[in-house]
């Protein structure tokens, strides 16, 4: 009817998850962030020069980003900001006409899309989690503003307990902390030295293979 009345051509959907959890009380002022597909979270600051990464969660596994949150600050004395994805289709349609309409209008202000606004104090390194496939968080790249690194469920479909599904698609909270602190080492910003002992830290097999080829 709402479709009719207001002559729109959009589609509802609703996603089931087969998990039951708490779900965290709504930050104000977000409202906006979640129908364009992206709002702050969380902040935690770990001391004063302390490195800082951003954490994109979606979904269920929002949870983990939070999780790798906690982890980075109480272990590993690493700063964070988690955002929850609302919707990567979103936001890359809305950056992709922002992009469009500047190409055609070289002459005037060019637009900045809600991603790059959101985002713009922001300096990375940036680290996505999610059940989606890789690709769907990757298509934003182009207008993440530092390095970007994309966990995801890349690989055969299979039927396990969550822990270990999870683990096995390294998108876990664990896994998400290596994936932050490995990015900072590149950046200079952790000691890449320490990364084989934070491996075995966080309980991850070193030698289990590749979701993606298993």
């Amino acid at each position: 009817r709402e479709m009719y009345e207001r002559d729109q051509e959009v589609m509802y959907y609703i996603t089931l998850h087969n998990e039951n959890y708490k779900m965290p009380a709504m930050p104000a002022g977000v409202e906006e962030g979640i129908i364009k597909g992206m709002y702050k979270v969380s902040s935690v600051e770990a001391g004063a020069g302390a490195p800082k990464v951003v954490l994109f969660g979606s979904g269920a596994i929002l949870r983990c980003a939070l999780g790798a949150q906690a982890i980075l600050a109480e272990k590993y004395g690493v700063s964070s900001n988690v955002y929850s994805v609302t919707s990567y289709k979103t936001l890359w349609t809305e950056a992709n006409d922002c992009e469009h309409w500047n190409l055609l209008h070289p002459g005037e202000t060019p637009k900045k899309s809600y991603l790059e606004t959101l985002l713009a104090d922001e300096t990375g390194p940036f680290i996505s989690t999610s059940d989606n496939v890789r690709l769907v968080a990757q298509q934003i790249e182009p207008w993440v503003p530092g390095d970007y690194y994309v966990l995801g469920c890349d690989g055969v479909g299979r039927s396990d307990r969550r822990v270990r599904l999870r683990r096995h698609f390294e998108v876990d909270a664990e896994c998400t902390t290596l994936a932050a602190l490995t990015q900072l080492a590149k950046q200079g910003k952790f000691d890449k030295a320490k990364l084989p002992q934070v491996i075995k830290d966080l309980g991850i097999d070193s030698e289990k293979a590749n979701p993606v080829s298993t």
